[in-house]
């Protein structure tokens, strides 16, 4: 009798181990969630700049193989873009290149660099200050060299290697885009429209800027920015879509593409465009794509809606700043784009918490940082 209950007890633990494999395997089982097909494929589209436009385009991405790069470039320019080799110092055409126009990716000719971006850093390899646009330049980190980590910069369309990016630059960013003139192709400013370069010259600083940033439901940022000495006013609302005049129920359908933002008026002798950034970087999770906490949707998503090209430059800088400090165990996904039409939301969302004596309802971005 005891060797049938023995019997029976190493059978019945032989089926729930069974089972539970089974479970692992497919987690559907016992209502667990599963990452469907889209959430597993990497994406066939990118957004970029185009500066004869003006205007963000999504396109598509482009995947050759090695056979067909080398039908297009030249040796040199197959080993440093798919290889991610470096030329020599001094070697390249576009080392001491002073001409007008932009830079572009000699793989699929995505804009990379204005050449009033270009500056002589004395390194060998031609060097930039910013990009064209935020999009058009993607980063991942380089852990080549067992001396150091470095910050890889690749285009975001064909993913051509074009070089590294480094906090020695000038300002206002700080940063320079030490890249390799195999990567580039150039196209001279009578071909093109140079971006603001017809833009008059400041002469006057202005009492007030305004600046407008989305980090998840705006209910929660503005209480944090209202707060910020220098700040004189704020008002929650709707950017970056494509409907005119959207409703909070129209934007909550997550189908008008505008985000969830605070437009702040600031004192800029009081208090930064760079503090700010501080303020919003400090105050929700930019790694976390179309999502805050458990506010899921595009209207959510981590986006600085610039006012000028000085603020361009330095959200751009602090992005990439924050990226090469290893803050975060993800990517940072937060979009910097021009400002577009701000539609103040509904009277009852501003200034939501404070009406109801609440202090935030804000995650702070801890969570996803990285252990010290």
């Amino acid at each position: 009798m005891r060797n049938t209950h023995l019997r029976l007890f190493i059978l019945s633990l032989a089926i729930s181990l069974a089972l539970f494999a089974l479970a692992a395997i497919n987690p559907t089982r016992g209502g667990k969630e599963t990452m469907s097909k889209k959430d597993t494929e990497p994406d066939k589209k990118v957004t970029v700049y185009d500066s004869r436009s003006n205007r963000l385009h999504e396109v598509d991405k482009i995947a050759k193989s090695g056979d067909e790069w080398k039908k297009e470039l030249s040796p040199l320019q197959y080993r440093v873009t798919r290889e991610k080799a470096t030329e020599k110092p001094y070697t390249g055409e576009f080392v001491q290149h002073q001409e007008e126009g932009i830079y572009r990716c000699v793989g699929c000719g995505t804009e990379l660099f204005l050449s009033n971006q270009k500056f002589d850093s004395g390194c060998g390899w031609p060097s930039f200050s910013a990009p064209i646009a935020d999009q058009n330049i993607a980063y991942q980190q380089d852990n080549s060299l067992w001396t150091e980590s470095r910050t890889e910069i690749l285009c975001p369309r064909c993913g051509a290697h074009l070089g590294h990016v480094f906090p020695d630059g000038p300002q206002p960013t700080g940063l320079r885009y030490c890249v390799n003139s195999a990567s580039l192709g150039f196209e001279p400013a009578a071909a093109v429209s140079i971006p603001g370069k017809s833009e008059p010259a400041k002469t006057e600083s202005k009492k007030t800027e305004t600046a407008a940033f989305g980090a998840g439901c705006f209910w929660g940022v503005e209480a944090v920015f209202r707060n910020v000495p220098g700040v004189v006013e704020t008002a929650v609302g709707y950017m970056g879509g494509s409907t005119e005049f959207p409703t909070y129920p129209d934007v909550c359908t997550d189908k008008t593409g505008h985000a969830e933002v605070v437009q702040i008026s600031f004192d800029p002798s009081k208090v930064s465009y760079e503090k700010l950034l501080q303020v919003f970087w400090q105050n929700h999770d930019p790694t976390t794509l179309n999502r805050q906490g458990p506010d899921v949707g595009t209207q959510y998503r981590s986006a600085i809606f610039y006012h000028s090209e000085e603020q361009k430059l330095t959200a751009i800088s602090s992005k990439v700043k924050l990226e090469m400090s290893g803050r975060y165990k993800r990517p940072i996904v937060t979009e910097i784009t021009p400002a577009a039409v701000f539609y103040r939301a509904e009277d009852y969302h501003q200034r939501y918490l404070e009406k109801r004596g609440l202090a935030s309802c804000h995650i702070p971005s801890s969570p996803v940082e990285k252990d010290e």
